[in-house]
């Protein structure tokens, strides 16, 4: 029979991908790390995966937030959620997806991301369909 402390030490360097998500500063609970997993904001080596996944370093993870989307590295491990500096040392993001986010951020700025048709308003043609379109549903 196994000792609890047996245990311990077999799990010892062996974290949740939720747990260390937070602990990276990315969310700010794991509550809110477990539901972005859940819902598909967070990529494990290209695939969905659950809360419960084992990390590893060097693994990559794909994270979505709001406008911005980054591809990190893993290089440290930690379960414990530390300052700042502490935290950015648990990853490094990639160079494709800092150049990513400086282009998309760059074409928010300058308005290229909004659609171009909600410059003019809709003719009287297209507001007939929106309304027969409207009072189908």
């Amino acid at each position: 029979m196994a000792k609890k402390s047996d245990k311990l030490s077999a799990c010892d360097n062996q974290y949740r991908l939720d747990k260390w998500l937070w602990a990276a500063r990315f969310y700010k609970t794991r509550a809110i790390a477990k539901q972005m997993i859940e819902g598909g904001k967070v990529f494990y080596n290209g695939q969905r995966t659950k809360s419960a996944k084992i990390v590893a370093i060097g693994d990559k993870v794909r994270i979505r937030q709001g406008f911005d989307e980054k591809e990190v590295i893993i290089e440290a491990l930690a379960d414990r959620r530390k300052d700042a500096t502490f935290a950015q040392t648990l990853y490094q993001e990639t160079e494709e997806s800092l150049n990513r986010r400086e282009a998309t951020a760059q074409a928010r700025k300058q308005g290229l991301l909004l659609s171009p048709g909600t410059e003019t308003k809709p003719d009287k043609k297209q507001r007939r369909q929106i309304r027969q379109f409207k009072e189908r549903i």
